[in-house]
């Protein structure tokens, strides 16, 4: 229970000190990997607090000053914080518009740069992910997208939306498979306890577009390659 009440108190005074550094240099027009340095710094304060080490591999996969999309699963907040925690700089989130909400966070949210993707409204969805594709092109660093959707309840992988995999079609630029293993315990869906565990990050070879490749195939390779990781970890829930 101690470790629970420190964490929450460490999300909050985190929150507070780099989402106002990032609205404050937003608001003087600062540019440049300074907001994936404060969310990083964000994401490895929370990861301490909660007692959660990360391990990783194939980090080399994902190439600084190159533009791709990281593609992973998710079954967890600490999923976020633990791809943020190693990712090279920079790189950008992709995620519900419903985040904007959070008090502060939504501000800080958008001042670093994350793309928010609005579920309800199809066009202003796709326009996202386009402003998204210039963004990459334009800084050439990482987009990161849970393709599920949102969190697997059942820690199990779901099927993905095709949504990153057009963004890389159109976009030209290649797509990094990422594993999550280990975070499913730490804060479980029905749960606000932290119970600490080490989190496995694992990027897969990059995958290129083939020409003229639809979405449904690129979504159906990269899902393939995804789900057989998965199926090679010791780590995942029993099946329901």
């Amino acid at each position: 229970m101690i470790r629970t009440i420190w964490f929450f108190l460490v999300v909050a005074a985190a929150t507070i000190f780099y989402g106002v550094w990032s609205i404050g240099a937003s608001l003087f027009g600062v540019k440049g990997t300074l907001y994936s340095r404060l969310t990083q710094s964000w994401a490895r304060a929370i990861l301490r607090a909660a007692g959660v080490p990360v391990t990783t591999g194939g980090v080399e996969n994902v190439r600084p000053d190159e533009p791709q999309i990281i593609v992973s699963n998710h079954v967890s907040w600490f999923d976020i914080f633990a791809i943020a925690a190693v990712l090279p700089l920079p790189f950008y989130f992709v995620a519900k518009k419903e985040l904007e909400r959070i008090p502060l966070f939504g501000a800080a949210w958008k001042a670093a740069g994350h793309i928010s993707i609005d579920r309800s409204n199809r066009q202003k969805a796709i326009q996202s992910l386009r402003d998204a594709g210039e963004q990459v092109r334009r800084d050439r660093g990482s987009v990161i997208i849970f393709p599920e959707g949102t969190r697997s309840r059942s820690g199990r992988l779901q099927p993905f939306k095709k949504g990153a995999f057009s963004l890389a079609l159109e976009a030209g630029v290649p797509i990094v498979p990422t594993v999550v293993t280990g975070s499913y315990d730490i804060m479980r869906p029905d749960s606000w306890t932290v119970h600490p565990q080490t989190v496995h990050l694992r990027f897969a070879e990059p995958v290129t577009p083939a020409p003229r490749e639809s979405s449904d195939a690129l979504t159906e390779r990269v899902y393939a390659i995804i789900a057989e990781i998965l199926g090679e970890s010791d780590q995942l829930p029993p099946e329901a």
